[in-house]
């Protein structure tokens, strides 16, 4: 029998044999004796044995599974937290899920690349590349997403931000608080506008709950990460630390975010003459010199040939 195929059966087993036991820990259950002490023990221990098996599963996986990828000091679980928070995952449990989402998908990837390296390549330095590719991959897939889905979520708070805003000062002059006006907001653009309702919505619980509002305004702006929202959160809180005007505030941002908003698009205007001549060069200009360059090519063959 052939060494290498022997070799590739015993990974492939130690591989298998590897998923099975980490699977078998964290699925096994207890015997229903202990559940009944738990449950006594922790009232809401029963809600949670009623939901799906696989959700009582990635449960109980993700504190193990996140461990290796814990950040080391509270400045980079901050900054974990913030960029989870810009993507829209603002659950408290949220940064634990994506570590545990990022080892498995590192262990899936290890896996499904070696596998593939080893059946196609048998054990040399190309199944070694594809090992290395698929963890690689699996690693910074859920990054990726993440990283894909706030720069599309903060486009949205972006293109809603003015009418949220005007909105919001047309309730605040006519004689709103900001709290009635934001609740306001987020009933009339629930439709059109849900990324920053649900901000809003989140503002206003916390209001609620008795939080102080400029902490609550802080938190708005690095929620959403949006530079515009920043703003309009700095002047909210200067307005109510001076004990200024917040009509005459929410007025002066909406008239500064709607200039640049045309500033915006006279630039998108001016740039389009320039991103013009790439396709105008590729695909135009190669049909219109054959068209008019093509006869008189053709004739001058002719008359060479004739020569």
């Amino acid at each position: 029998m052939d060494s290498s195929l022997v070799i590739s059966g015993a990974i492939f087993l130690a591989i298998s044999g590897g998923v099975w036991a980490l699977l078998a820990a964290f699925s096994g259950k207890e015997d229903r004796a202990s559940e009944r002490l738990q449950e006594l023990r922790d009232p809401g221990r029963r809600q949670q044995s009623e939901k799906a098996g696989m959700t009582n599963v990635i449960q109980a996986a993700a504190p193990a599974l996140s461990k290796a990828l814990a950040p080391k000091t509270e400045l980079e679980a901050n900054e974990l937290k913030v960029r989870l928070a810009n993507a829209g995952f603002n659950n408290p449990g949220a940064a634990e899920l994506f570590l545990a989402i990022k080892s498995a998908c590192l262990i899936g990837g290890l896996f499904l690349g070696g596998a593939y390296g080893v059946f196609k390549h048998g054990l040399d330095i190309d199944a070694a590349m594809s090992l290395f590719m698929g963890g690689g991959l699996g690693f910074y897939l859920p990054e990726i997403i993440v990283r894909i889905k706030k720069m599309g979520r903060q486009g949205r708070i972006f293109l809603s931000m003015p009418d949220a805003l005007d909105l919001l000062v047309v309730c605040v002059e006519a004689g709103l608080g900001l709290d009635a006006a934001m609740r306001r907001v987020c009933d009339e653009l629930s439709d059109s506008a849900p990324d920053i309702c649900s901000e809003l919505a989140l503002c206003n619980m916390q209001l609620n709950m008795g939080r102080p509002r400029r902490e609550v305004l802080h938190d708005l702006g690095v929620r959403t990460g949006v530079d515009d929202v920043k703003a309009l959160s700095t002047i909210l809180i200067q307005a109510d630390r001076f004990g200024s005007s917040v009509a005459q505030a929410l007025r002066v941002q909406s008239e500064s975010m709607r200039t640049k908003r045309s500033q915006m698009a006279e630039e998108k205007a001016a740039q389009t003459a320039v991103k013009m001549i790439f396709p105008l060069v590729l695909f135009i200009f190669p049909g219109i010199f054959v068209v008019l360059v093509g006869p008189a090519a053709i004739l001058m063959i002719r008359n060479l040939l004739n020569t």
